[in-house]
């Protein structure tokens, strides 16, 4: 038989969760976006003002983040709407399509990088070329740069691991990348005005490298919540340790669980006795219901399958 989950009472409500979640992550977004408008000027400008190579192309590197910001802050708008009879189950979905999103624009962008940082090595290496025009102002601004960042990197990582939002998560890999594009901008800048300019492609090529993983990382859990993987054994551990408190279980025989955005929908298929009626069979899969509502954090909603335990 299956049993409903109950939503009144001990399911997290439908509205200011919901709400708060995409306040937080808006904001999140916003602030993100700002910075690194700011930060694309200024490092585009004094990379060329400045004569910095390293810095120019880290202002690129914040131009391109400029633009899936607007991407990711309209797929977050997007998966804030409500559920409807076409997407029962609300559209946070729209979240994990925003961090493929995010990850595909990082992937893209190390390639890039790298590409560009290699061709630099060896133009460094064969060409006589002088780099000693870097002024100050650019590696004060790379500097700058690294602050905020790792300011952003704090502030986004904390909301990311309060709200369970993959975009927001994604977000905060990416401004963590930006520190080390920044550092290593910041680096090639001093030693290449103390004559050692071959030094600062080669940073961002392995800085590149560092981007591609992490942009890996990105699309591999995105897609993984795409395709409704299935949970995690930590996840399953928790499910089991908690219904072992429930000693009418006889046998817990399926656990099937899927993200929607940062909330979970859980499956159960469960074994009683065969003898009892279905009120109380009712009544051990409402008990079910409510113990994992209770204790795993960002569970949306609980469906229960219970019949016969196989003896």
């Amino acid at each position: 038989m299956k049993h409903e989950p109950i939503v009144n009472g001990f399911l997290p409500p439908e509205t200011s969760d919901f709400d708060q979640h995409e306040n937080k992550g808006q904001t999140v977004v916003n602030l993100g976006l700002i910075w690194n408008i700011i930060l694309a000027a200024g490092k585009t400008a004094m990379g060329i003002a400045g004569h910095s190579t390293a810095l120019l192309s880290d202002g690129i590197n914040s131009t391109s983040d400029v633009a899936y910001y607007i991407v990711v802050k309209i797929f977050m708008k997007m998966a804030g709407r409500p559920p409807d009879p076409e997407h029962p189950y609300g559209h946070r979905q729209m979240e994990s399509i925003a961090a493929l999103t995010v990850g595909s624009f990082v992937i893209t962008t190390a390639i890039a990088i790298f590409w560009t940082a290699v061709n630099n090595v060896f133009d460094q290496l064969n060409v006589s070329t002088d780099s000693s025009g870097a002024t100050m102002g650019a590696l004060w601004v790379a500097l700058f740069t690294v602050v905020v960042k790792i300011v952003l990197t704090l502030y986004t990582s904390a909301v990311a691991e309060k709200t369970g939002s993959l975009a927001i998560k994604a977000l905060a890999f990416d401004h963590r990348n930006d520190i080390f594009s920044a550092l290593a901008a910041s680096l090639g800048i001093f030693l290449a005005r103390r004559g050692h300019p071959w030094v600062d492609p080669l940073a961002g090529a392995l800085v590149a490298l560092l981007i591609l993983r992490t942009g890996i990382g990105i699309l591999r859990q995105s897609t993984d919540d795409l395709m409704d993987s299935v949970p995690s054994h930590f996840l399953d551990r928790k499910i089991r340790s908690i219904l072992e408190n429930i000693p009418e279980i006889r046998s817990i025989e399926e656990i099937h669980a899927h993200r929607f955005g940062p909330y979970f929908v859980i499956n159960l298929t469960i074994g009683i006795d065969g003898a009892m009626d279905v009120k109380s069979g009712d009544a051990i899969a409402t008990r079910v219901e409510k113990l994992l509502a209770a204790q795993i954090a960002m569970v949306r909603r609980v469906y229960v399958h219970y019949h016969p335990a196989r003896v």
